[in-house]
């Protein structure tokens, strides 16, 4: 029987798009764009932050020795303020009618130091019973030690919990440790399908 509903953050809850981002920063020159994602949301340092070895302060002083002036401008926007809470629509309410379902919801994130900063901005965020993120813990999805931790952590089995997360790699890492999971594309109807199949009753 599922108790507990784990949940993924970007693309899950928020709305994590790098390219949108760029262009709603203002950027409108193709190589601009490219350069920015590169160097910014597809740069390893990017999954240094992930880990906790690196914060945004000491990639945005790195950023800034390398770009071109004319860049300097929203490089602290697409670091530090991507995550401006864009909610996937109907999310909230779906977690709520989790809670009032008298289901555990937890949070499992790769996500960096700062995220404790802007989750209480998060649509939903108070209905979690518990988070686990990467940069905290040092270890990031789709590896096993992130969910065993969660697991440990919050004192939770393995074949009682369900984890929702947009990257399949990260759904198939969930199984590797016993939880059955789910690749979300945005569409709560099919997640909803999914779980009262299960015999989860929302």
């Amino acid at each position: 029987m599922i108790r507990n509903i784990i949940f993924d953050m970007g693309n899950v809850l928020i709305r994590y798009a790098p390219e949108y981002f760029i262009e709603r920063a203002g950027i409108e020159d193709l190589q601009d764009k490219a350069l920015l994602l590169k160097e910014i949301y597809h740069s390893p340092k990017w999954a240094l932050m992930d880990y906790g070895k690196l914060n945004e302060e000491e990639f945005e002083e790195d950023l800034l020795s390398r770009l071109p002036a004319h860049l300097h401008q929203v490089v602290p926007e697409l670091l530090r303020h991507w995550n401006l809470p864009e909610p996937i629509p109907g999310m909230a309410e779906f977690i709520a009618e989790c809670k009032n379902a008298n289901l555990g919801i937890y949070l499992l994130s790769n996500a960096s130091l700062r995220q404790p900063e802007y989750w209480p901005k998060v649509p939903g965020h108070k209905f979690f019973d518990g988070t686990v993120i990467s940069a905290i813990e040092g270890c990031v999805k789709p590896s096993l030690e992130i969910f065993q931790r969660l697991l440990k952590c919050y004192r939770l089995k393995a074949e009682e919990c369900f984890f929702i997360d947009d990257m399949a790699e990260n759904v198939d890492g969930a199984k590797r440790a016993g939880i059955d999971g789910y690749v979300f594309d945005g569409d709560i109807a099919a997640l909803r399908s999914i779980l009262s199949s299960l015999g989860v009753g929302l």
